[in-house]
Formats: structure tokens, sequence, C-alpha cells
């Protein structure tokens, strides 16, 4: 086991009716005047934006309202909501959504303490030095952003997906309701276990010592995931099933399941090279075609790890190492499919495109992805080309 260093400094707030409690959590810290973010208006809809606000108004916070966040959140959306923030000198954000409506919220909250443009954080121009503090309700299960350090944006400009890490990205406090994820339809939630299982399995699938805590962690976490899909896609108001994939999400990405070992997140690479440039395209969606090619292409390299997991996750049994570990993607793949998620490029209506996804990826070759093996330019191409 490597040495590490596990901060995860977010208070959560998990259960049923705890987002009326919005309000006076954001009192205890002492802010008066906050931006809200959501989306394009499901919230209210569904009468959860009547509660935030009542919750809001009781305990006497001013509210300054940023609707309109995007899937694959928007840098124009970003710039704007900054300045818009600085303007009305509000004191925190509070994002009231899914994982784009948070990192829009983080993004936003590192853009309005700088006259830096946000984006020189996610070109690797500067990093940020500060930061409004960030909270957040979560209404999908997905991207686990309430408890990572991490934030995504898509440059509508030059069609680039890319993200930052920085420990300024932390929200202050998550308050997780599984109750209010009843209504995201079967697709959204199918995409949602995608991506937890991938934020799982790219920390488990990566070159290190023996972790076997940590494998186990993450082991059981999938296992729970998977069980708790299989439920949710015939029973969508399963309250225990929507409380366990709604955990997991967080427990995915806050990484705890990568502690003792390097992480690199090679396939979410890949998959925001392709929704970077396919806008459409859901991102646990993407990821469901993408994660088993990479496999299949990888695994020789390693078979014996590529073996446990089918093993102890898939419940692989009476193979030899080599066909157990060939068996990963197909079981990844068939499940996947089972949540109605596509397993093909083609599904999605896009040509065949490898050749330009990979100069994305390699931003123009100019980076190799680090894997079980290093994926250059010709290796990339190869593994968009093969899952087309």
């Amino acid at each position: 086991m490597l040495d590490f260093t596990y901060y995860a400094p977010t208070k959560v707030l998990f259960g049923k009716g705890r987002h009326r409690e919005a309000g006076a959590v954001i009192k205890e810290y002492g802010f008066k005047k906050i931006m809200l973010q959501y989306g394009k208006g499901s919230i209210k809809k569904s009468g959860l934006y009547d509660e935030i606000m009542e919750s809001l108004k009781e305990n006497g916070i001013e509210v300054v309202e940023m609707g309109g966040v995007e899937p694959n959140p928007k840098l124009s959306f970003v710039r704007e909501a900054a300045e818009a923030a600085k303007a009305e000198k509000v004191e925190m954000i509070l994002a009231v959504g899914g994982g784009s409506v948070i990192d829009s919220s983080k993004a936003t909250a590192c853009g309005a303490v700088t006259e830096r443009d946000v984006w020189d954080f996610s070109s690797r121009k500067a990093t940020p030095a500060a930061a409004l503090p960030v909270g957040c309700v979560l209404t999908i299960s997905a991207a686990g952003s309430e408890m990572s350090s991490s934030c995504v944006l898509t440059n509508t400009e030059i069609n680039v997906k890319r993200g930052f890490n920085s420990d300024f990205n932390r929200c202050r406090f998550a308050i997780c309701n599984p109750e209010l994820t009843y209504t995201v339809s079967k697709y959204q939630t199918a995409c949602g276990i995608v991506d937890i299982m991938s934020h799982t399995m790219e920390r488990y699938f990566t070159v290190c010592e023996p972790t076997d805590l940590t494998d186990r962690i993450a082991e059981g976490l999938l296992k729970a995931v998977i069980s708790a899909g299989k439920v949710l896609m015939s029973e969508p108001d399963n309250y225990e099933a929507r409380a366990t994939v709604m955990w997991a999400s967080s427990l995915s990405h806050n990484d705890l399941t990568g502690c003792g070992r390097e992480n690199s997140l090679a396939e979410h690479q890949l998959e925001h090279a392709l929704s970077g440039k396919y806008d459409f395209i859901a991102h646990g969606a993407g990821l469901a075609v993408l994660f088993p090619a990479w496999a299949r292409f990888v695994c020789k390299a390693n078979p014996s790890r590529f073996a446990q997991f089918a093993e102890r996750v898939f419940d692989v049994s009476g193979k030899d190492e080599l066909s157990a570990a060939e068996s990963c993607a197909g079981c990844m793949e068939e499940y996947f499919k089972t949540l109605g998620m596509p397993s093909r490029l083609r599904e999605f209506g896009i040509p065949e495109d490898s050749e330009a996804l990979a100069e994305l990826c390699t931003f123009g070759r100019t980076r190799t992805v680090k894997s079980y093996v290093d994926l250059d330019y010709d290796k990339i191409r190869q593994i968009f080309a093969g899952c087309h």
C-alpha cells in the first residue's frame, strides 16, 4: 500500500426531508447572502425550489438566483455567474441539482474571487488560490461532485471538456435526500450508476502495490450498486435502493476507494473528449461504451487484476486467469445493457471519428493518458475505433 493523505471535509446531511434544513445549515455558517444555482427548471416543477426558498427565507438568507445550468456545464454560464457573484457580493453558493450544477457552482466560486478567466484553471495555466464556499442539495446520484475535489467544464468555443482539481472545490456541506431522486428518469438513473461504477473501477484498475482493504471497499461498493441498480430499473421509488446509490455516489469519488494507490481516471479522459465534442452525449452513457472497450484493450497487461475483479464483483468462476480477465469487459457491458445503456458509439448517431477524438484526448498528440498500458494517440484511436 502506498503512502496517502485522505481528506474529505464535506459535512453530509443524509436522509428523508433533510433538504428542508438548507437555510438553517447556511445560517449556522454565518452566511447571509448567497447565490442559488440550479438547472433548467425541474426543481420548480417538482416543488423542491419552493421548499428550498422557504427554508432560506425563514432563516433570513438573501438569494441571488442563477438558473439554467446545462448538462456538461458550460464555461460561458460560469463566466456570467462569476461576474454576478462579484457584483452582488454574495458570500457563498448553494447548488441544487446534480453534478453539472455542483461543478458549475464550484467553478463560479473560484471565478468570483479572481480576475483570471476560469478556463485558466481547466487549461492548467493557473491554480485557484481562493474560492467562495459552496454547499449543495443533491438531486441526482452520479458524479460524486458533492464530496470530490474535482470540477469539469465544457468550453463550447473550442468543443473541449476539461476538469481541474483543488481543495477549494470541496463542498462545505452536502444535503443528500434519496427521495429527491425518485423522479429521475430511468435513463439518467442508469447513467448515474455507470458513472459511480466508473469512478470506483478507475481507482481499482491502477498499477499499485497490494491494497486488499481498499480493494474490498471498492468491490463491496460495486456489488451493492449493481444490486441496487437492478432494483431501480423496475422500482424507481425504492428508498433503500435509491439511498444505496446516492451514498455510493459520494463514496465513489471522495477518494476512499483509491486510498493507497495511484489514480489516473483514464476512461474519464476518453469520455471527456467524446462528450466535449458531442455535447448531447450523456457522460454516463459515454462511459458505458468506453469502459468495456478500454478493459478489452488493456486486460492482458494485468490479467490477475482483471480476473480478481471478475471473480469478486461479477462472480465469474471456473475459468483460468486469462479467460476470467478477458470476461471482465463482457460482464461490464452486459450489466450496462440491462440498464438500457448503449454499447457502441454508433448508437449515438455519430460518425466514425476515432482520429479526431484521439486528437482531442491527447491534446493534439502532446500527452499520453496513464493506464496499465499508457495510452498514446494511436492506442486511444484504436479504442475509439474498436467501439464504434
